[in-house]
């Protein structure tokens, strides 16, 4: 039998890995500027803390993964973060505001498809601490900043409020009242949806229940004054950053923690069907039914997958590029090229090398594909010297400099004399 990763889930190879590594740094700082630290969580927790998301949603009744320990604790792996980061707060009660974020790997058992993977990864940030509207306006344009910052132009941000607890309440009658009144229109998967959660309907792509949900009751009949106001100051704040949006009063999260704001952000560049890039809003409930005191918590996640997905579709944020600086050609018995390598690789010179004591023309081909600007060159007669053989790669050629294709250095000097032409280096491969 020839062993493969479990469906769902894939290695991630160099240079994606190393694009998925530029993206989270690229978050990293995103949310740094903006005063979030980086919480780092466990990938498993005891299963009572993902119940609290609510066991009427797909997340926890179908999807977690979840088992025993040896000690018999009942566990899940981390369907989701906000949670976690709850959690966190609850145990450790950091100084509010409390500002995090997070990266890190996922688990849910769901049918995979394009961008959705059973071990996913997110990036994602949490505030805790402020029921302030401006809080919401600064998580969503953190979220915003970050995505276009990627390069992304083709994004679209939905937003909607669900209103405060009570609210949410008589919304959720009034839609079961509604719902099961035109039962019979619904899909079957439709009519299990409404027996567990008549909320989850509004985010049916099913066109039968489409067409029962184009009639169903709006949030906005339902909200408080408090909760109106709330909203109507998160949209100010959003119009005031300049940042575009569109009210969408079908917009619920899958998650049963949410209250009053609630946004999506979506891209153009993707399916219809599978478009979501990320969302979040908030979640003032969450920390009290933790077992913590009342605080109030707003954040979004976003998944990396697909948002990669989207960077392809507009030809933005490609990987990083993965090519040496220097290639070691030695035929002398491989040596002299591990001392070399290591010494430019302590000055911060990336460097690669042959092995196995491979002829000249292999390793001048082994240099060539590793993109390397300059190859050293060490023959016996460069070793007897003591001087090293530089040449510039092919595609690497100077253009202005009238620096010649290959001259030979002092040993002592290589170190010094790479360093300054790794720093003086264009993405062209001249010289400044």
């Amino acid at each position: 039998m020839s062993l493969q990763a479990p469906r769902g889930t894939r290695d991630i190879l160099a240079p994606d890995s190393a694009r998925l590594r530029a993206l989270v740094e690229a978050f990293a700082s995103a949310a740094e500027l903006a005063g979030y630290g980086q919480v780092v969580s466990p990938m498993f927790e005891l299963i009572e803390v993902f119940r609290r998301v609510g066991e009427a949603t797909d997340i926890v009744s179908k999807e977690m993964y979840q088992f025993r320990d040896p000690g018999d604790r009942h566990l899940a792996l981390r369907p989701e973060l906000t949670a976690s980061l709850a959690r966190a707060f609850v145990q450790h009660r950091p100084t509010l505001p409390w500002k995090a974020w997070y990266e890190g790997p996922q688990f849910r058992y769901e049918k995979p498809q394009a961008g959705r993977f059973r071990q996913f990864n997110q990036v994602g940030a949490e505030l805790f601490g402020s029921d302030d509207p401006q809080a919401d306006v600064e998580v969503i344009a953190l979220a915003w900043r970050f995505c276009t910052g990627l390069g992304l132009r083709k994004l679209r941000l939905a937003v909607n409020s669900l209103g405060d607890r009570a609210d949410r309440e008589a919304y959720l009658a009034a839609l079961a009242a509604y719902f099961e009144g035109r039962s019979a229109e619904l899909s079957a998967q439709g009519r299990e949806t409404l027996g567990r959660n008549p909320l989850r309907l509004l985010d049916s792509k099913r066109p039968e229940d489409r067409a029962v949900v184009a009639s169903a009751p709006v949030i906005d009949d339902y909200w408080s004054e408090a909760a109106a106001a709330h909203f109507g100051a998160v949209l100010a704040g959003l119009e005031a950053l300049g940042i575009p949006f569109e009210r969408n009063q079908r917009l619920v999260r899958g998650l049963d923690y949410y209250r009053r704001t609630a946004f999506e952000l979506a891209s153009d560049a993707l399916d219809g069907a599978q478009d979501a890039v990320g969302g979040g809003g908030r979640y003032d409930g969450l920390v009290a039914d933790l077992g913590g005191p009342d605080t109030p918590g707003v954040g979004f996640a976003l998944g990396v997958d697909r948002l990669l997905l989207a960077c392809d579709a507009e030809g933005v944020f490609p990987a990083p590029s993965g090519a040496a600086d220097v290639f070691v050609v030695d035929v002398t018995g491989g040596g002299e090229a591990t001392l070399l390598a290591e010494e430019l690789r302590r000055t911060g010179v990336r460097v690669q090398r042959a092995f196995d004591g491979r002829s000249m023309k292999a390793q001048m081909k082994a240099a060539d594909r590793s993109g390397a600007r300059w190859a050293l060159l060490v023959g016996d007669d460069e070793l007897a010297d003591g001087v090293v053989s530089l040449r510039r790669m092919r595609g690497h050629e100077a253009t202005a400099s009238g620096e010649s294709i290959q001259r030979q250095i002092p040993r002592a000097a290589v170190a010094a004399e790479v360093a300054r032409l790794v720093a003086g280096s264009t993405g062209d491969g001249s010289t400044q």
